[in-house]
């Protein structure tokens, strides 16, 4: 299936899953679909292995949890942000290194104060190789961290390399 791109997502400087100037992060780019979805791409290296040539399971469970939490940011004018409560993974097939995967997330339930939300790791030749599901408490930025948008370079970045499309 061809997914529509018709946004992205805010990278950071020193977020383990989207800090782009994190010498030892996987540098997730994340991309609104047309149904409101999220598309996470990212090529793990050898830095982020647990067996010789596969992704560390706690990694793959990391952007699923990032993947899936962001997925409610598609949802809203302003930002709502999400606190992981619960996050169960299911691993299918050994996730490679050095290729790029790409993540699904999208919430399946919302009501005031949570959400609820499920998604997919799925390789280059189309196979789903993990799947999560999770549910997250909604709370304020302020009341999460003390951040500061500039210091974080919490921006979006425009590369050459966008697609415009991405098929699943």
């Amino acid at each position: 299936m061809v997914h529509k791109i018709t946004g992205k997502q805010h990278n950071s400087k020193l977020c383990f899953v989207c800090g782009l100037k994190n010498k030892f992060g996987i540098h997730t780019h994340f991309y609104i679909t047309e149904n409101k979805e999220l598309i996470a791409l990212f090529t793990p290296s050898e830095e982020h292995q647990s067996y010789p040539g596969r992704l560390h399971g706690g990694i793959a469970s990391a952007v699923l949890d990032e993947t899936i939490g962001r997925a409610i940011l598609n949802r809203y004018e302003e930002e709502v942000w999400g606190v992981t409560i619960e996050l169960n993974v299911k691993f299918k097939k050994p996730l490679p290194l050095n290729e790029q995967l790409k993540v699904v997330g999208r919430i399946t339930n919302e009501n005031n104060r949570m959400f609820e939300g499920t998604g997919e790791i799925i390789l280059s030749n189309g196979e789903v190789a993990a799947t999560a599901y999770g549910k997250y408490l909604k709370v304020p930025l302020k009341k999460i961290s003390e951040f500061n948008r500039e210091e974080n370079e919490w921006r979006i970045v425009e590369l050459e390399t966008d697609p415009k499309e991405i098929e699943i």
